[in-house]
C-alpha cells in the first residue's frame, strides 16, 4: 500500500484578494507591539511563496534576517487543530505567542483550549504537522 500524499502547504493566512501572509499585517509587530498591526506595500519581501509587508523598513530587515521566528508557527495552521490531527487556517486576528512562537488559532475557542495546555498541544501539533502539510518552507 502507497504511503499517503502529503497535504498541501498552508499559505500563512494568505489575502486571497491582495496576496499578503497574514492578511497583510506585520509579522515582526506581534512581538513588538503584541498586537497585529497593518504592514505597508511599499515595505514588502518575498519569502517562500508568500509576500509580505511590513510597517517598517526596521520591521522588514528583521524578517529577512531571520524570517522563521517572525513567521507563524506551523504555516499558520491552527494549533489546536493540529493536535486533534486536522488542518485548519488561523485568522491573523486569532493570535498568541508561545514562547518566540506566533500562532494562529482559527476561533477563539481554539485558543483558549489550546492555552489551558499550551504544552500537551503544542507537543501534538508539532507531530503532526509534517504529515498535515502545516510546515513553513
Amino acid at each position: 500500500m502507497a504511503a499517503p500524499a502529503r497535504a498541501p502547504a498552508q499559505d500563512f493566512a494568505t489575502d486571497v484578494m491582495t496576496g499578503y501572509a497574514l492578511a497583510g499585517h506585520d509579522p515582526v509587530a506581534y512581538f513588538i507591539d503584541r498586537r497585529p498591526r497593518e504592514g505597508r506595500p511599499d515595505h514588502e519581501v518575498r519569502w517562500g511563496e508568500s509576500v509580505w509587508v511590513f510597517l517598517n523598513e526596521g520591521n522588514r530587515a528583521a524578517f529577512e534576517a531571520d524570517p522563521r521566528t517572525y513567521a507563524p508557527a506551523f504555516a499558520g495552521c491552527d494549533p489546536y487543530a493540529l493536535a486533534a490531527g486536522f488542518t485548519t487556517a488561523g485568522k491573523p486576528q486569532l493570535f498568541a505567542l508561545n514562547g518566540r512562537r506566533l500562532l494562529l488559532f482559527h476561533s477563539e475557542i481554539n485558543r483558549f483550549l489550546f492555552l489551558a495546555d499550551p504544552r500537551t498541544y503544542l507537543a501534538a501539533a508539532e507531530d503532526n504537522a509534517e504529515r498535515l502539510g502545516c510546515l513553513a518552507p
